[in-house]
């Protein structure tokens, strides 16, 4: 009972927090896309969408931007809600201090296409979705079922209410009970995932969590269509080129949170939560090597795969050699990821037939290492506002990987 009064204490002041705005939260610039800067103050909407000038992004900018950030949004609330059920009450401020940083990415986002007004005005209705998983969260921590109750009605109310927003924004191009249908959806798919995370089941809950990011690409979509389509973007966010760098930018995220979650499941002596989050992320490669091979063909795919995944036992033995204090381990770990960087650099550069470069791909595969190296050495030191940090941060340079990666296949493939 006193682990559940402390929980709720932690939480409801991680989220009053929170719920302030804290512009030190919000980073001046990110290596996510360009789409990653956000603000916390809400204002009036005075201009409509039709006044506001076309921004200075493609369809299949902004579309990337979406996926990125809506599936981000669950994963750092899935991991979230996992801190604290856990009873790490550092850790899930940890978490919810990034997942603000992603709120105010998505605000940033929205602010893009219809101005900074209407940008201010989105950014406290997001937010106060969130409130209400913190609510559930602590509902089922204390086993206070009418807490938890409310909680869920509190986010059916919100899905009429934020589809009422979006209807008006999108001037009827997206309708209230659409919207309201994918947010009870998106609602439905984290709180399964919460349940499984109360339950003690490690495995159900990061399938779960995967499946519950998964489902966001259905909002990032048809939202990214309808606004391109109101404000005059140019290019189709839902063509050929534009659907291979949203699921390349998907994949290539989750990669690195499910990774993060293995190596703090792994570090914190949870064998149980390290082979559940191990093998969502088996998952993960086999869902990016699919993509790989609905582009180039199976024989490509299965070439890939195994390339891809040995890199994972890289970081793999990285974490077991710093969680061993055995230093030669480790330093052999990133001698091999160094190796594995010119490995797959030269299989890319084959693959495109030149359009990425041996040392390009090259660069950027040991910029994700060393990103995930740093999220992984303050998740040993025990330092979970830097791990958290730093874990975003390596999710975010993913996005410079599937911009790459995407560009060259489009181009090869005479994608649109």
């Amino acid at each position: 009972m006193r682990r559940g009064s402390l929980l709720a204490g932690a939480l409801a002041l991680t989220v009053g927090f929170a719920a302030c705005g804290d512009d030190d939260n919000t980073p001046a610039a990110s290596s996510t896309t360009s789409t990653t800067v956000g603000t916390d103050e809400p204002a009036a909407t005075t201009t409509t969408a039709a006044e506001q000038p076309a921004p200075d992004i493609s369809g299949s900018d902004l579309r990337a931007s979406l996926e990125f950030h809506l599936q981000e949004h669950v994963y750092l609330a899935g991991l979230a809600t996992n801190e604290a059920l856990a009873g790490r009450a550092e850790g899930f401020e940890a978490a919810a201090a990034a997942l603000e940083r992603n709120s105010n990415d998505i605000t940033l986002a929205i602010g893009i296409v219809y101005g900074e007004d209407a940008g201010a005005a989105f950014g406290p209705l997001w937010k106060k979705h969130i409130g209400f998983f913190v609510d559930y969260t602590t509902g089922i921590a204390a086993d206070d079922q009418p807490k938890a109750d409310q909680a869920v009605a509190d986010l059916t109310a919100y899905a009429d209410e934020f589809g009422a927003f979006l209807e008006s924004a999108t001037e009827g191009g997206l309708t209230k009970d659409a919207v309201a249908t994918l947010v009870s959806e998106h609602a439905t798919t984290l709180i399964a995932a919460i349940d499984a995370q109360k339950a003690g089941d490690a495995t159900e809950a990061y399938a779960l969590l995967k499946q519950a990011a998964g489902h966001m690409t259905m909002i990032a979509e048809p939202l990214a269509a309808t606004l391109a389509a109101q404000v005059g973007i140019e290019g189709d966010p839902s063509g050929d080129g534009a659907g291979l760098r949203a699921v390349l930018t998907r994949n290539l995220q989750e990669h690195v949170y499910l990774a993060g979650a293995a190596t703090n499941e792994a570090l914190l002596g949870n064998q149980a939560g390290f082979d559940a989050a191990a093998a969502a992320l088996d998952t993960s490669s086999d869902d990016l090597t699919a993509a790989v091979g609905s582009v180039y063909g199976d024989d490509a795919g299965a070439a890939f795969g195994p390339l891809w995944k040995k890199h994972i036992g890289f970081f793999v033995d990285y974490t077991t050699g710093i969680a061993a204090d055995d230093q030669p381990k480790a330093d052999q770990a990133v001698a091999d990821l160094t190796a594995y960087a010119d490995e797959f650099g030269a299989f890319l550069e084959s693959a495109t037939e030149g359009g990425l470069t041996k040392d390009a791909v090259a660069t950027l595969v040991s910029e994700h290492a060393t990103t995930l190296i740093a999220a992984i050495d303050a998740q040993k030191a025990g330092d979970t506002a830097t791990a958290f940090g730093n874990l975003k941060d390596a999710a975010g340079h993913m996005t410079a990987i599937a911009d790459a990666l995407a560009a060259a296949i489009a181009e090869q493939q005479g994608l649109s």
